[in-house]
């Protein structure tokens, strides 16, 4: 049971960059999905969620609102952060992490999620 990013790099302000999480040993429908990141120096951030279940709903935080989408696609069974308008601020490690949620679960909390990836670079710089 795992989670892998990739699609990470470097690219200009303003450029676009699509992150992809393959979910392995479960179905990522079953689950809620997070999209984290951490810069160096700074406390983890959540970015963007997709709740389980067949009606699951997305969540942004404010600072990517408008201009980064999460997607799921059950059939190759991932989960895809598509982002535009980059700017260098939102240079970090970015994370995905998975959870079937418990009883009082909190989809915003990094901890709550107990399947985590290692990670992928995204840095936007001229």
């Amino acid at each position: 049971v795992q989670v892998v990013e990739s699609g990470g790099g470097l690219v200009q302000p303003g450029g676009s960059l699509r992150l992809s999480c393959q979910a392995s040993g479960f179905t990522v429908d079953r689950y809620h999905i997070g999209w984290f990141r951490q810069a160096p120096g700074k406390a983890r951030e959540g970015v963007a969620w997709f709740t389980r279940g067949s009606d699951g709903s997305t969540h942004y935080a404010d600072s990517v609102k408008g201009r980064f989408t999460i997607s799921r696609d059950n059939a190759k069974n991932t989960v895809d952060l598509q982002m535009v308008s980059l700017k260098p601020e939102d240079t970090a490690v970015y994370y995905c992490a998975a959870s079937p949620g418990f009883i009082g679960f909190y989809y915003s909390d990094y901890q709550n999620y107990d399947i985590r990836g290692q990670g992928t670079q995204v840095t936007v710089s001229s």
